[in-house]
């Protein structure tokens, strides 16, 4: 018998093993529990919805070709957001060196499902992140999103600590300018 994974269950051993010895279905169920969290990873670290979508797709590709070297030795979930950061940042250097101009598409219309306060919440925090300079949003959303410590930030972006102190106190300086102009609320020192 097998387990219907719904977005607030959290991803069971046996689906996981499953889906790493080959079995589509099983596969088909963790995609498709990971795709929320990994189409918000990929938004909060790209600027513009235009691509967004591309690349959350790349980026669940290499999770599933990923899955065999998956150990186990911590949660699934923050080995996932690991992929999806680099998938994220490779799509971004690419799209440097194209020098391709993106375009905002439009917003996407709230769940039927969710709050929409808490989905208006969540886009202009997602406005004020697309006017951070990249390498401030992508420490920030490395740091208060996936809950990495400033040396593995360091690690993961190829910059020195103090460095990548800096760009989150600037960045959270900015958000908090900004989120209060806006009567909104940002958490985090």
């Amino acid at each position: 018998m097998s387990t219907v994974l719904t977005r607030n269950e959290p991803i069971d051993a046996l689906t996981l093993r499953a889906a790493t010895n080959g079995d589509r279905q099983a596969a088909e169920r963790l995609l498709r529990a990971l795709l929320p969290r990994v189409r918000n990873l990929v938004r909060y670290l790209m600027t513009g919805d235009s691509e967004v979508d591309d690349v959350a797709q790349e980026s669940l590709v290499a999770v599933l070709r990923g899955l065999a070297s998956y150990r186990g030795d911590g949660r699934f979930e923050s080995w996932v957001d690991r992929i999806v950061a680099r998938t994220t940042f490779a799509a971004l250097k690419k799209r440097r060196a194209l020098r391709v101009v993106g375009t905002d598409d439009p917003p996407e219309p709230p769940d039927e499902a969710g709050n929409p306060e808490e989905y208006l919440q969540r886009r202009r925090l997602v406005a004020v992140l697309d006017e951070l300079p990249e390498k401030q949003r992508a420490a920030i959303v490395l740091h208060f999103v996936m809950g990495m410590s400033v040396p593995e930030i360091a690690v993961e972006l190829d910059a020195p600590e103090e460095t990548v102190r800096s760009r989150l106190r600037l960045g959270m300086a900015h958000l908090r300018e900004r989120m209060q102009a806006g009567g909104a609320h940002v958490v985090g020192k």
